[in-house]
């Protein structure tokens, strides 16, 4: 299984809607305190939808506490500091995605360990940076996709298969 790791999240929102895609993927979410809102807040669980009992999550105190209950975790760092794309990294299917704060992203220092380790999303350079709900799901969804989508449904289906009125058009 996949693990996505959020250091320090301050937006509930943010972590209520990766919360719904690690339900919608079968990966697990670890977040890493100190956290900006209570896991009570009700835009936390707004976000989360009624998905919160298909996902498991743990709660750490401080990095050296995650570090400590995941011993020898191979570790991606997604940051805007990274020297390559997250599309050129290979990850395993027991690999943890790590994303930062959303107003400072991971510490340099963190980043400076494990340099090697880190990935970025290509963007224009006035950018500063991704929404990290965004962030999360487009290097989540290139992980799996190495992996082949391990678990997922990868055909949808029709509700009804005769719509009424003017034929039916997908837009997107």
């Amino acid at each position: 299984m996949l693990h996505i790791v959020l250091d320090r999240p301050e937006i509930p929102q943010n972590t209520g809607n990766i919360a719904r895609t690690c339900a919608a993927t079968g990966a697990k979410l670890h977040l890493i305190k100190p956290l900006g809102f209570e896991l009570s807040d009700k835009y936390l669980k707004r976000a989360g939808l009624d998905y919160w009992w298909l996902m498991t999550y743990e709660v750490h105190e401080s990095w050296a506490d995650f570090l400590s209950a995941n011993p020898g975790a191979r570790l991606h760092f997604a940051t805007t500091k990274a020297p390559r794309s997250y599309a050129e990294a290979v990850y395993g299917p027991d690999d943890y995605l790590v994303f930062g704060r959303e107003t400072r992203g991971l510490d340099e220092d963190l980043l400076a360990e494990n340099y090697d380790r880190c990935v970025r999303i290509p963007m224009i350079a006035e950018a500063r940076s991704l929404n990290l709900s965004n962030s999360v799901a487009v290097v989540l969804y290139e992980a799996l996709r190495q992996q082949g989508f391990p678990g997922l449904c990868e055909q949808g289906h029709l509700h009804h298969t005769e719509p009424a009125g003017e034929a039916w058009k997908d837009y997107v």
